[in-house]
């Protein structure tokens, strides 16, 4: 018997060891298995992109009380959705979910569409994020390849090489597909991706504990370490920016972000950009600084370049805080509800001059 024959045998009963195993081992108490319908199976998959579970969790829970099914998160003003998402990070997905959810109500009469090319053509759907809401939601059959099956597959199969390269992901894609079964095609999905996440894992692999390592072939040959290959390391480049906190009888000044570009539609500290500390207080603000107080770098880091952050601290005249307030800017009170989304270092720097103010607050008050 030729090798690729003994593979095909070896690997005929992939689906029932993985079933069996979750049958004894998955994970069914994930608060999205308990939502009934595809919205919840929806919104999850969405924050599970690039986000690990027990970090999603919380979100998932205070984003499904807050906005219930897909009429409410349509029908929901955007800094609203994004506020629920604020720390989350990788904020396009909570504006496409908003505009997905637009259509889902417009064209599909509020209804979760229950075929793939629907579902596919919806904002921020891939094919895989597709396939999990088709199988899971709907017990369609349809394959998935999001981290955790890549990582499984390709050790399986020793397919080597780094899986956003287009020949790598064909090849993915095609066993994921044979592999997938006609039936329980819910109980599989789940089952393969919590493989991916508890055991098959990226780094020490628990090989002892795993349904289908007795033909796993990255395994058999002791380079698990090795699949799937790694994507190309490159430097990433450092960027800097000057964020100013002016703020005034506890308030700061805020301004949203264009649609474009990081953190965007979210609510953020102005940068200074070129201008002069003065000119800007100047030009925004129509006033001029009574007092100033640089603070540390603040280092955060992005998928594809790093950020340092240098805080100015600046105090302002009373009289600022009564101009440029509007749909893109405002004046908001540090123990107030946000007015939308923030993203998570601006939060920090917000948080630190809270806790400055109820400092010089409480020394005024003791005299």
């Amino acid at each position: 018997m030729n090798q690729p024959a003994m593979n095909k045998l070896a690997t005929s009963n992939f689906a029932e060891r993985l079933l069996k195993w979750f049958d004894a081992y998955g994970r069914t108490d994930l608060p999205w298995q308990k939502e009934v319908g595809a919205y919840g199976i929806w919104v999850s998959e969405i924050m599970l992109q690039q986000t690990q579970v027990q970090t999603v969790i919380p979100y998932y829970q205070n984003f499904i009380a807050r906005f219930p099914n897909v009429i409410t998160l349509a029908n929901a003003n955007l800094d609203e959705v994004l506020q629920q998402w604020s720390g989350l990070g990788y904020y396009a997905r909570a504006r496409n979910l908003h505009r997905a959810a637009q259509v889902v109500r417009d064209a599909h009469e509020g209804e979760f569409p229950c075929e793939f090319n629907a579902v596919v053509e919806l904002p921020g759907i891939g094919r895989s994020t597709a396939g999990a809401i088709m199988s899971l939601a709907f017990n369609q059959c349809y394959a998935i390849l999001d981290g955790n099956v890549k990582r499984v597959l390709a050790r399986h199969e020793l397919i080597a090489g780094w899986p956003g390269k287009p020949g790598v992901a064909k090849e993915l894609w095609a066993v994921a597909e044979s592999r997938t079964p006609l039936s329980k095609v819910a109980a599989y999905t789940q089952a393969i991706m919590d493989l991916g996440a508890t055991v098959c894992t990226r780094s020490k692999p628990s090989c002892d504990r795993c349904p289908v390592s007795g033909d796993c072939q990255a395994q058999l040959a002791g380079t698990m370490s090795d699949y799937p290959g790694r994507k190309p390391r490159k430097v990433k480049p450092l960027r800097s920016t000057t964020m100013v906190l002016a703020s005034n009888s506890g308030q700061v000044y805020l301004e949203r972000r264009p649609e474009a570009g990081i953190w965007g539609g979210l609510w953020s500290l102005p940068e200074l950009g070129d201008r002069t500390l003065d000119d800007w207080c100047d030009e925004i603000l129509g006033s001029t600084a009574v007092a100033f107080d640089a603070w540390p770098v603040l280092r955060h880091s992005f998928s594809h370049y790093d950020l340092d952050i240098h805080p100015v601290v600046v105090r302002v005249n009373p009289r600022a805080s009564t101009v440029a307030d509007g749909d893109n800017e405002t004046w908001y009170g540090l123990e107030d509800l946000p007015p939308g989304g923030i993203a998570a270092p601006v939060q920090k720097l917000l948080d630190q001059l809270m806790v400055d103010h109820a400092k010089k607050s409480g020394y005024v008050s003791q005299n």
